[in-house]
Protein backbone atom coordinates (compact mmCIF):
# COMPACT_ATOMS: atom_id res chain seq x y z
CA UNK A 1 0.00 0.00 0.00
CA UNK A 2 2.66 2.63 1.09
CA UNK A 3 5.49 1.59 -1.78
CA UNK A 4 7.28 4.93 -1.53
CA UNK A 5 7.66 6.74 1.40
CA UNK A 6 9.31 10.20 2.10
CA UNK A 7 10.31 11.21 5.62
CA UNK A 8 11.37 14.86 6.90
CA UNK A 9 14.47 14.58 9.16
CA UNK A 10 17.25 17.15 10.45
CA UNK A 11 19.37 16.44 13.36
CA UNK A 12 16.71 16.65 16.64
CA UNK A 13 15.86 13.91 18.08
CA UNK A 14 11.95 13.92 17.24
CA UNK A 15 13.11 14.01 13.40
CA UNK A 16 14.87 10.59 14.56
CA UNK A 17 12.12 8.95 15.68
CA UNK A 18 9.80 10.02 12.97
CA UNK A 19 12.63 8.25 10.88
CA UNK A 20 12.52 5.38 13.13
CA UNK A 21 8.62 4.80 12.68
CA UNK A 22 9.06 5.20 8.74
CA UNK A 23 12.01 2.37 8.37
CA UNK A 24 9.73 0.56 10.40
CA UNK A 25 6.74 0.99 7.85
CA UNK A 26 8.96 0.30 5.26
CA UNK A 27 9.83 -3.16 6.69
CA UNK A 28 5.93 -3.80 6.92
CA UNK A 29 5.52 -2.95 3.26
CA UNK A 30 8.62 -3.96 1.77
CA UNK A 31 9.24 -0.33 0.06
CA UNK A 32 11.29 2.29 -0.32
CA UNK A 33 12.72 4.92 1.90
CA UNK A 34 13.43 8.56 0.71
CA UNK A 35 14.70 11.21 3.32
CA UNK A 36 14.35 14.66 3.27
CA UNK A 37 16.69 17.48 5.14
CA UNK A 38 15.70 20.88 4.08
CA UNK A 39 18.20 23.98 4.78
CA UNK A 40 19.06 27.82 3.89
CA UNK A 41 21.55 28.59 2.37
CA UNK A 42 24.62 29.74 5.11
CA UNK A 43 27.79 29.32 5.11
CA UNK A 44 29.16 28.74 8.64
CA UNK A 45 32.77 29.60 10.38
CA UNK A 46 33.97 30.71 13.45
CA UNK A 47 34.44 34.74 13.13
CA UNK A 48 38.14 36.43 13.51
CA UNK A 49 39.83 32.91 12.44
CA UNK A 50 41.04 31.62 9.17
CA UNK A 51 38.41 28.44 8.87
CA UNK A 52 36.53 27.98 6.03
CA UNK A 53 33.45 26.48 8.28
CA UNK A 54 31.14 24.68 6.80
CA UNK A 55 27.83 25.03 4.50
CA UNK A 56 24.46 24.34 5.57
CA UNK A 57 24.49 22.19 3.02
CA UNK A 58 26.86 19.84 4.18
CA UNK A 59 25.57 19.36 7.67
CA UNK A 60 22.11 18.31 6.01
CA UNK A 61 24.16 15.84 4.11
CA UNK A 62 25.74 14.60 7.33
CA UNK A 63 22.35 14.60 9.22
CA UNK A 64 20.93 12.59 5.48
CA UNK A 65 23.80 10.26 5.81
CA UNK A 66 23.10 9.98 9.74
CA UNK A 67 19.79 8.88 9.33
CA UNK A 68 20.66 6.51 6.02
CA UNK A 69 22.38 4.45 8.33
CA UNK A 70 20.45 3.62 10.77
CA UNK A 71 17.91 2.42 7.86
CA UNK A 72 20.65 0.32 6.78
CA UNK A 73 20.95 -1.11 10.29
CA UNK A 74 17.47 -1.84 10.06
CA UNK A 75 18.11 -3.72 6.77
CA UNK A 76 16.79 -0.82 4.40
CA UNK A 77 18.71 1.34 1.56
CA UNK A 78 17.64 4.96 1.51
CA UNK A 79 17.75 7.64 -0.88
CA UNK A 80 18.39 10.71 0.19
CA UNK A 81 17.76 14.27 -0.38
CA UNK A 82 19.20 17.76 0.44
CA UNK A 83 17.05 20.36 -0.46
CA UNK A 84 17.47 24.06 0.09
CA UNK A 85 14.70 26.10 1.36
CA UNK A 86 11.66 25.61 3.67
CA UNK A 87 11.06 21.99 5.32
CA UNK A 88 7.71 21.72 4.64
CA UNK A 89 8.02 23.00 0.35
CA UNK A 90 11.17 20.53 -0.03
CA UNK A 91 9.18 17.61 1.64
CA UNK A 92 6.35 17.59 -0.38
CA UNK A 93 8.05 18.88 -3.99
CA UNK A 94 10.45 15.02 -3.26
CA UNK A 95 7.01 13.38 -2.68
CA UNK A 96 5.41 14.60 -5.93
CA UNK A 97 8.93 13.92 -7.91
CA UNK A 98 9.26 10.57 -6.73
CA UNK A 99 5.27 10.01 -6.44
CA UNK A 100 5.49 8.99 -3.09
CA UNK A 101 2.43 7.51 -1.33
CA UNK A 102 3.11 8.32 2.13
CA UNK A 103 4.54 11.45 3.79
CA UNK A 104 5.68 10.52 7.04
CA UNK A 105 6.70 13.92 9.63
CA UNK A 106 7.01 14.55 13.81
CA UNK A 107 4.77 16.38 15.41
CA UNK A 108 6.83 18.68 16.43
CA UNK A 109 5.20 22.03 16.57
CA UNK A 110 1.63 21.20 16.44
CA UNK A 111 0.93 22.87 19.68
CA UNK A 112 1.07 26.05 21.21
CA UNK A 113 2.16 29.00 18.98
CA UNK A 114 3.97 27.23 16.36
CA UNK A 115 0.76 25.82 15.44
CA UNK A 116 -1.07 29.00 15.21
CA UNK A 117 1.97 30.70 13.18
CA UNK A 118 2.41 27.38 11.18
CA UNK A 119 4.43 24.57 12.11
CA UNK A 120 6.59 22.14 9.23
CA UNK A 121 3.43 18.85 10.21
CA UNK A 122 0.78 21.73 9.65
CA UNK A 123 2.21 22.82 5.97
CA UNK A 124 3.19 19.42 4.90
CA UNK A 125 -0.56 18.23 5.81
CA UNK A 126 -2.15 21.00 3.62
CA UNK A 127 0.20 20.75 0.92
CA UNK A 128 0.91 17.21 0.73
CA UNK A 129 0.71 15.42 -2.93
CA UNK A 130 0.33 11.96 -0.49
CA UNK A 131 -1.59 10.72 2.32
CA UNK A 132 0.55 12.31 5.42
CA UNK A 133 1.65 10.71 9.02
CA UNK A 134 1.82 13.06 12.04
CA UNK A 135 3.54 10.55 13.67
CA UNK A 136 4.22 11.39 17.56
CA UNK A 137 7.39 12.21 18.54
CA UNK A 138 7.07 14.62 21.07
Amino acid sequence: MFETVVVGADASETAAEAVRQAIELVKLTGGQLHIVSAYRPQHLSAPGTDDPGVATGDVAESVLADHASRARAAGLSAQTHARSGAAAEAICEVAEEISADLIVVGNKGMAGVRRVLGSVPNSVAHRAPCSVLIAQTT
